[in-house]
């Protein structure tokens, strides 16, 4: 499903494919996925991001709090760490993703992102509603020149 931009942003689009976060043929896509502050990313897609980015120590130091995020630099992207929940054993609200979402909204506007791909936030491991999380990332996200694609994983 693709939502191309409106009369008042042309720029703006939210596109969902079935494929994998990263395998993106280009290397300057910037990422984000959902962690908790502990960084402990021990569960789903979040070992992947640990696995493939490492620099915990280097998240940790920035001291994010819920409802935040952290980033890495990484060549020409950025990958961007939605704190949306104090431990990992817990779960997100809506509120604590929104607020995530608008501080990672300001980083892309700092940082000129202008492409971002991400899994389908809060909604694995996390169990928020695909349906409701995605309209709140197209409302956050509308007024931007930025183009978001959602990856859903190969059943």
């Amino acid at each position: 499903m693709a939502v191309k931009g409106s009369d008042a942003n042309p720029d703006f689009c939210f596109n969902e494919i079935e494929g994998d976060l990263f395998q993106s043929p280009d290397n300057n896509v910037s990422l984000a996925h959902c962690v908790s502050e502990d960084m402990e990313m021990s569960k789903g897609i979040a070992t992947l991001f640990r696995d493939k980015f490492g620099r915990i120590n280097e998240l940790k130091q920035q001291g994010v709090v819920t409802g935040g995020v952290a980033y890495l630099k990484a060549d020409e992207r950025y990958i961007f760490y939605l704190v949306t929940k104090k431990f990992y054993y817990h779960k997100p609200t809506m509120k604590t993703l929104q607020s995530s979402l608008e501080a990672m909204k300001e980083r892309c506007q700092e940082f000129n992102v202008v492409n971002l791909a991400i899994p389908k936030i809060g909604c694995g491991l996390d169990k928020l509603n695909w349906t409701k999380v995605s309209e709140m990332i197209k409302d956050i996200f509308q007024d931007l020149p930025i183009k978001i694609t959602v990856y859903h994983q190969k059943k």
